[in-house]
């Protein structure tokens, strides 16, 4: 008889078994933009991150999760499809609006929908704030019709959603080119957007606790995002003489054929007064610590939803993951910005709860990629999953946080970029204006700040590598040099 039992609840735990009066669990999914492994949690000495540290301590640490795409819509796309880009506009920030009609109900919001579930966004979830397409991001179309419930941005000083990506304090939107990329003032946090981003969740996370119906809530913070903008206290927290300056070697612009870029986002969407953070270095203090200020503003925000989860859900049984889209370089290869195959524009932040979570606050170091995080979802929520998915569950290191990665890491960028990383090697494809494909490949058990690129001397490694690239099939088509410049 004991034997019959043991079966019987190992067949109720087994994904698709679950009892019809189940009840399925609520998920909700914390988006943070630009933040690349800069947490406390994740051994970043000079992080003042104290709520993400205790969330991490209750749940899964993934410290190699990498991104499909450097940019911040092509990375969502790749998040709500579980999949690798296919076509050129999905390594693009339009990609979601543009190629949505191709998905079906074969992406994640849309299949909870499907399955069930109540589907809520707010913030910025897909490239657009709210959802929305058009003029100041307003007016237009929805980026990703017929897929949630609802998708909306709470109402603010900041009035559009495109003032409200990219806003200073009380209301100002940017001035492209002119504003500067950094800004403390001495006021409230709701002084900047995530604090009502913030607000508005926590009100809507107590009215979806009382329904009887399962629901998918994301929700979209904007910091660290460009303006590094945030209340002062949050600057006051960071001594600039404390966040360690680059090695030499680490900020230089490399030195062989690469993938490196101008920074332009950085340097023509904001004002720099002439400042040059490549040759200043109490500049490139002064940006860094704005950087670190802004992890340090957002991780209050992400503090405040997740206190009132606790309240709501006392039990845990709430599924809750924290997603960074994507890195963001602060100098290293001379870069200031992501748009680029190195590490620190496609590692980011991956922390899940589920409940009967085992270890909680164990790391994994399994390469895992945004791509998983569909099929994660559908299998702890006991969904089935789309067989078309190039990720694969990460149950095996949710039970299991030494258990090893299913795939190494495919990233995307531009006409031909293509990256992969094992737990050793990085391989970097990407070309050079007349064509000629450029080739990159990085130890990190011997250089883990990519200082020297060894493709000459391992070409064994690098194809090897390129087969497996090969795996995955080229997009579709070629992107116009004009698109190209359009993304930075």
């Amino acid at each position: 008889m004991k034997n019959l039992l043991a079966v019987g609840l190992l067949l109720s735990a087994l994904p698709g078994t679950h009892a019809a009066d189940r009840p399925r669990p609520n998920v909700l999914f914390i988006a943070i933009d630009d933040l690349r492994n800069d947490l406390g949690a994740l051994g970043v000495a000079h992080a003042r991150t104290p709520q993400l540290d205790a969330f991490a301590a209750s749940a899964r640490i993934f410290t190699h999760h990498y991104v499909q795409v450097p940019t911040c819509g092509a990375s969502r796309a790749a998040l709500l499809r579980g999949r690798y880009p296919s076509v050129p506009a999905q390594v693009g920030n339009g990609g979601i609006a543009t190629t949505h009609s191709s998905w079906g109900d074969g992406n994640l919001p849309a299949w909870f929908q499907r399955h069930g579930y109540r589907t809520y966004a707010l913030g910025k979830i897909t490239h657009h704030p709210g959802g929305r397409t058009g003029h100041l991001w307003n007016d237009g179309p929805e980026e990703l019709p017929g897929s949630w419930t609802r998708s909306w941005i709470p109402t603010t000083p900041w009035k559009e959603a495109e003032h409200l990506m990219h806003g200073y304090a009380n209301g100002v939107p940017r001035i492209p080119g002119k504003t500067p990329p950094l800004e403390a003032f001495d006021g409230p946090d709701s002084a900047y957007p995530d604090a009502w981003v913030a607000d508005e969740a926590v009100k809507n996370l107590r009215e979806f606790a009382r329904s009887s119906e399962p629901w998918f809530f994301a929700v979209g913070f904007f910091k660290p995002h460009l303006p590094f903008a945030a209340p002062k206290r949050y600057f006051d927290l960071h001594d600039p003489q404390k966040i360690p300056a680059l090695a030499p070697a680490a900020a230089a612009k490399p030195a062989w054929p690469s993938g490196w870029h101008p920074s332009g986002e950085f340097r023509k969407n904001y004002g720099h007064g002439g400042r040059e953070p490549d040759q200043d270095a109490a500049y490139t203090r002064e940006v860094r610590r704005a950087y670190a200020a802004s992890v340090s503003y957002v991780d209050a925000q992400v503090g405040r939803l997740l206190d009132a989860l606790k309240v709501l859900d006392p039990a845990g049984n709430t599924i809750v993951v924290v997603w960074g889209d994507h890195g963001f370089l602060l100098g290293e290869h001379a870069i200031w910005g992501k748009h680029c195959l190195y590490e620190n524009a496609l590692r980011s932040p991956l922390l899940i709860r589920a409940p009967g979570l085992t270890q909680a606050g164990a790391t994994s170091t399994a390469l895992v990629e945004t791509v998983d995080i569909f099929p994660t979802l559908t299998d702890l929520c006991g969904l089935p999953t789309p067989a078309q998915l190039d990720g694969r569950s990460l149950r095996a290191q949710l039970d299991r946080p030494a258990a090893p990665a299913a795939k190494p890491a495919r990233a995307f960028w531009q006409d031909a970029g293509r990256t992969i990383r094992t737990d050793r090697w990085r391989l970097i494809v990407t070309r050079a204006n007349d064509g000629a494909p450029q080739v990159e490949l990085f130890d990190y058990a011997h250089d883990p700040l990519e200082t020297r690129n060894v493709a000459a001397a391992h070409a064994d490694i690098v194809s090897e590598l390129q087969a497996q690239l090969a795996l995955v099939p080229p997009l579709q088509a070629p992107a116009s040099s004009a698109a190209r410049k359009k993304k930075l």
